[in-house]
């Protein structure tokens, strides 16, 4: 946790409220990335070891999908464009 807080304050900020959240939210999905992954390592619950499971496929697809669009934007990429998208980051 006191990495994932540390992750989420690292550096300035840039002041564009779009690419600040994105650099913010890929340390807090990573956090929970980690918490998942020491629940599969010592939990014994098989309920509580499949939702760790689903976390981890979903936060995995999440941090990506925010990396590249961060690379976009921070690149000079156009905030209305399409691309890349950000869709199909939900169930």
């Amino acid at each position: 946790m006191a990495r994932m807080h540390a992750d989420m304050h690292q550096g300035p900020r840039s002041g564009d409220i779009d690419r600040d959240f994105l650099a913010m939210m890929v340390p807090h999905h990573q956090g929970a990335v980690d918490m998942a992954e020491l629940l599969l390592r010592y939990g014994r619950d098989p309920l509580v070891r499949r939702l760790a499971e689903d976390i981890i496929a979903g936060q995995r697809v999440e941090i990506a999908a925010m990396r590249n669009r961060l690379a976009f934007l921070s690149s000079g990429g156009d905030a209305g464009a399409e691309f890349p998208a950000l869709t199909g980051t939900r169930g």
